[in-house]
């Protein structure tokens, strides 16, 4: 099972701009990923909340990182890739925003299947955010897509 701490330093590494505007893994196992974001100078917009590309990038990190636990686990070389994407704001985001995937056997039905027929696979998942109230302030849905490497 990944781990928060070791993830957030991969993060560092390899999508600096989601860690240095906050983006956090706080938690993860085979069924849900829970991902934080703070509101705060870096990354709000001019209208005093967070800017919506860095709720993405929290949205798509609680969802992908779900996708890269299970390829992990599978032992295979399966490319990921997000093919479409949808959002909804419902609420300005301040303060402490909690993004919670909660489709991790979702993808492992995918994943399995693009592994026993060798053909690429998609799989829509949600990532529901919410403020420090619990109000739901963003809802994103990614397509991603799987396929065994050749």
């Amino acid at each position: 099972m990944a781990r928060p701490g070791k993830f957030n330093a991969f993060l560092f590494f390899k999508l600096p701009s989601a860690w240095w505007t906050g983006v956090r893994l706080r938690e993860i196992d085979e069924e849900k990923a829970v991902v934080t974001v703070t509101h705060r100078w870096i990354n709000q917009n001019p209208f005093r909340s967070m800017f919506w590309a860095v709720q993405g990038m929290a949205a798509e990190l609680s969802t992908g990182v779900l996708v890269m636990n299970c390829i992990r686990k599978s032992g295979k070389k399966v490319s990921m890739l997000v093919a479409n994407n949808k959002a909804t704001f419902t609420k300005k985001a301040t303060g402490k925003i909690t993004f919670t995937c909660k489709d991790g056997l979702r993808i492992a039905e995918a994943l399995e299947k693009a592994i026993q027929t060798g053909e690429g696979q998609t799989c829509w998942m949600s990532a529901t955010g919410v403020n420090e109230d619990g109000v739901v302030v963003s809802t994103f849905d990614f397509e991603w897509t799987l396929k065994l490497k050749t």
